[in-house]
This record gives structure tokens, sequence and C-alpha cells, in this order.
């Protein structure tokens, strides 16, 4: 049996579950018209007959379980028909927006032999998927939305792009057959019913939706796995060997876009930033990655290839429309809203910011209530050369756990002295700043940075450390004198 009778033979079973389960819901009533008839005509239970009683509290049984399951599938008809499946948010990228990128993906489909997706959106996500719309009432099959991942568009050529997708567009073929759209909107319906809540008598929905879903759970898997089988059999006539190669910038992509947002973007969306071109960040994360660790390095010869992106009209307006996706979807919003950030000024609006709010919480820590003014460096290290670092730890997680209580989207509160190690690097490189001797940097791949020419920022971190856990100050003191810190002279809050 090839892909495709597999997978038509898979959705015809779900939609015989659906016929018996309309028949189940049917039977009662079909059986109490047929006894109310028969009472009527003579022929069962006829007045006066000696079986007349036995069969009138039959019909009565039989009616009104009749009622109650009439009753039911009511409820269960109302409920499919307002379950709306849930839609990935992803940004629609209209014709006139991408006239290149509709007419690579309507000539793919022409080369696979099958209908062109009705439209194309993007998603800040490494992956790509055909997206079937809900059409209220579920009449026949609509043609679906091909939602690409944002990473791919930016990072890979063209011609990379083509070959990625052949798989995924050729899946419409299956959203264009009637028994496989019915059997998998049935499938959707089933699972969004589901997931409302229901008190009740309408709470027996659920456990009707719970067993019925659990029953074509097997035929609907099957049935995928047939469709993604034909499918990935119908693109290899296309551009199979370019997509052996894309298939290696998958996972690349997907790396560089999770470090971005992990290192680079979420320091902004904590203090209610989001950076606006996220796309182009990871394409410079990823080069910055292919220089370092020589993991990319075929990127070289990619340049001469057209980046995909180029299929776009205004790539800098679609990328700031899916970074700001990208924020709404993967961090709570601030209270003021989101406020866009260009990367330029990300160093003094992000990094220098956010080192003056934890110098500005430590400060509060040690008990000093100044309002501009932080903590002197020479104070500091005494009192954790004195052994005071616990006490310290304590006040500051206190301090910290209240402010994430007013303002939810500060990072997630953590105690121990990993927290006073991290604001103690964060005065440390107030400090540098002030002593005009470090700027505050962007990293691509590790995020704040200090770019301190005098001083290795890769010692920092221990020496801090050392001072913290061990009340041994020197080492970090040495690296302050070599960086021009005067240690005596207090931090400013403020940039």
């Amino acid at each position: 049996m090839t892909a495709v009778d597999t997978a038509r033979a898979r959705a015809q079973a779900v939609l015989r579950l659906r016929g018996r389960a309309v028949a189940a819901a049917a039977l009662p009533a079909a059986c109490a018209v047929v006894l109310l008839a028969g009472r009527f005509t003579g022929h069962i239970g006829a007045p006066g007959s000696p079986d007349a009683p036995l069969w009138d509290g039959i019909r009565w049984a039989v009616c009104a379980v009749a009622a109650l399951t009439l009753a039911l599938a009511a409820l269960v008809a109302r409920a499919h028909r307002r379950a709306v499946p849930p839609v990935t948010p992803a940004v629609a990228l209209a014709r006139t927006e991408a006239p290149e990128l509709y007419r690579l993906i309507e000539e793919l489909a022409e080369r696979l032999d099958v209908p062109a997706p009705a439209a194309i959106a993007l998603t800040p996500d490494c992956d790509s998927w055909l997206e079937e719309p809900h059409r209220p009432g579920g009449r026949g099959p609509a043609a679906p939305v091909l939602v690409i991942g944002s990473p791919f568009l930016w990072w890979m050529r063209a011609g990379e792009l083509r070959a990625l997708l052949a798989p995924v567009v050729a899946g419409t073929a299956a959203a264009a057959d009637p028994e496989i759209a019915a059997a998998r909107r049935w499938v959707r319906t089933l699972d969004a019913s589901l997931g409302e809540r229901r008190r009740g008598p309408a709470a027996l929905v659920g456990l009707v939706d719970r067993r019925l879903l659990g029953a074509c759970r097997e035929h609907s898997a099957e049935l995928e796995h047939a469709v993604a089988a034909r499918a990935s059999e119908r693109a290899r006539a296309v551009d199979y060997g370019p997509r052996i190669a894309a298939q290696a910038q998958v996972g690349l992509a997907y790396a560089g876009w999770d470090r971005l947002l992990t290192r680079v973007a979420l320091p902004a969306w904590r203090l209610g930033l989001h950076p606006a071109h996220l796309n182009a960040g990871v394409v410079s994360a990823l080069t910055e990655l292919s220089r370092r660790d020589r993991l990319a390095d075929d990127y070289e010869h990619r340049l001469g290839d057209r980046p995909a992106c180029d299929l776009l009209e205004e790539p800098g307006l679609v990328d700031t429309r899916v970074s700001r996706l990208a924020a709404e979807l993967l961090h709570e919003e601030p209270a003021g809203g989101w406020q866009p950030l260009d990367w330029e000024d990300y160093p003094q609006r992000v990094v220098d910011r956010g080192w003056r709010a934890q110098a500005a919480a430590l400060q509060a820590a040690l008990g000093d209530d100044r309002p501009h003014t932080g903590p002197a460096l020479d104070k500091l290290l005494a009192r954790l050369a004195a052994g005071e670092a616990e006490e310290l730890a304590a006040a500051l997680a206190g301090r910290v756990a209240r402010a994430a209580e007013v303002a939810p989207p500060l990072p997630p509160v953590r105690s121990g002295r990993d927290l006073l190690v991290e604001h103690l690097v964060a005065t440390v490189c107030c400090a540098a700043v002030d002593a005009g001797t470090a700027t505050a940097g962007l990293d691509w791949l590790d995020g704040p940075v200090l770019l301190c020419p005098a001083a290795p920022r890769a010692e920092l971190a221990p020496a801090v450390a050392m001072a913290v856990e061990d009340g041994q100050d020197g080492p970090l003191r040495g690296w302050l004198e070599r960086a021009g810190v005067r240690v005596e002279r207090p931090v400013r809050l403020s940039g």
C-alpha cells in the first residue's frame, strides 16, 4: 500500500468513527420512534392487549434515554460548532510585501505538481509548516497557509530555502484531499473542544470528546505519518541535493537563534525593550560563531548566493514585526508596554542601564539610601573580607524578591551567593565605565559584556567569585588596579 492509500485509509477510519458516533447518538431516538409508531398503529403493545403495560414501560424508558442522548448530542454539536482550533501566532505576509517569495513558492508548488499555499506567514521560530485555516461550519478543504521560520529567511540563501521548503509545500496535496481534510478538521475540532472548561451537565461533553479523541488517536497519528512520507517522497524530485546541505544550516540557525534570544534579547526584554531586528542579529551571531569556532566554515562560500530575505520588499520592516511578536510570545509584557530598541543603542540602554540597576539593588542591600551614588568598592570589599557575604546575599535576595513581586518581568529570583556575585560584577563594570577605561558592549554570542583593554574581562568573574566565596579580595583589587579603577570612589547609579 502506498503512502497515499495509507493516508486515505486512515482518514476513512477516522470518518467512520465520526459516523458511528452520530449513529450512536441517533439510535435511541430511532428506537423511540419505532416504539411510538407501533403504539399508535397497534402493532406493538396495542391498548387493551395483555402486554400493553410492559411495552408502555419500555416505551417510556427508551424515550427518556433518547431525550437524554439527544440533549447530550446537542451539547456536543454546539461545542463543536463553537470550538476554534488554536492558531500559531505569526506575522502574515501580503503578496505586495514579498512578491518574489510568493513567486518562488508558487513555482515550487508547480514543480511538485501540488496546489500552492493560500498565503505565507513568518514565525519567530526555527521551524516551518502548513497551517490549515479554521472555517466556521467546517465545510470543504481550504488552502493552507505556509508558515516559515523567520531565522531561515535571514540566514539561508534563496536556493537553500526553496530546497528546505519543498517537503512542506508538498503537503498541500494532502490538504486538498476531501477525506483527509475532513478527518483532520474533525480531530482538530475534538482537540479544541476538549480544551474548553465546562461545568455542570456540559462537563459530559468533555467526557465524550475524550473518548472520541482516544478512539481516533492512532488513526490520526498514522494519517500524519503517511502524509509526511508522501510529501517527502514527492519532494525528492525537487532540489534533493541542496536540501541535504540546507539541513545542516537548520541546526546552525537554531543554535544561533536560541543563543541570541537567551543571551542578547532576554536582558533587553527584562527592561521592557524589544530589539527591533532580531533576525538581522542572528546573522551577526552566526557570523561571529563561524569566526570563533569555525562551525559555519562554509559561510564565506555562501556569501555569493542571494540571501532569502532579499525576497522581501522591506526586510527591515518585516524583521521589526517578527521581533515584536517574539517578545510578546516569549516574555511577559511590561507595565508600560514594549519599546523598540536598535542594536546600536543596546550597550547604553540595556547593558549600562542593567548594570546600574543591579548596582542600585546592591546599594539598597548594604543599607545605603543615597539616590544617585552607589556603593564604594573599598567598603564593599572590606565587608566581604570580614565575612559578611552571607548577610549581604540574604539581604540582596530579599530585595530582588520584593522587586519581582512588583515587576514580574524582572529575572527569576535566585538565592545564595550567585546573586551577590552577579550584582558585584555589575557594580565593578559600572566603576570601570565611570573610570573611563572601559565601555559597555554587546557580544552577539554572550550578550552584555565589558570592553576593557587594560584588564581581561575573562578574569573578572573568577576574581569576584573568590571575593564573595572566600573573602579573598586580592585578585579583584589587582584587576581593578589594572583597569584603572579607584576603589574609594562611589559608583554612579545613573549613566
